[in-house]
């Protein structure tokens, strides 16, 4: 009975075990380069999510005052009192 047949495997065990170790230490950049493509595009969305309420609430606002502002007296489109337009 040897002792280093014991404690030191020898053949296609050891690159087996080497192998199964390899693709799990190479694929953890991956999935960090994805985590962090994914929280720039996530902030790029929110932003322009951001951007579009900021630019249709200054839209609406600027529509809601041009509303309420009241014509000026010369310009009213309402006829006057007491003439009425009518067609031939």
């Amino acid at each position: 009975m040897s002792f280093s047949a014991n404690h030191c495997p020898a053949g296609p065990e050891v690159q087996l075990d080497a192998e199964a170790r390899g693709p799990s230490r190479r694929f953890w950049p991956a999935i960090i380069r994805i985590a962090i493509l994914e929280a720039v595009l996530l902030l790029a969305l929110a932003g322009a999510v951001v951007g579009y309420l900021n630019w249709s609430s200054d839209v609406a606002f600027a529509e809601f005052l041009s509303a309420s502002q009241t014509p000026a007296a010369g310009s009213s489109p309402r006829p006057a009192k007491g003439h009425c337009e009518r067609g031939a």
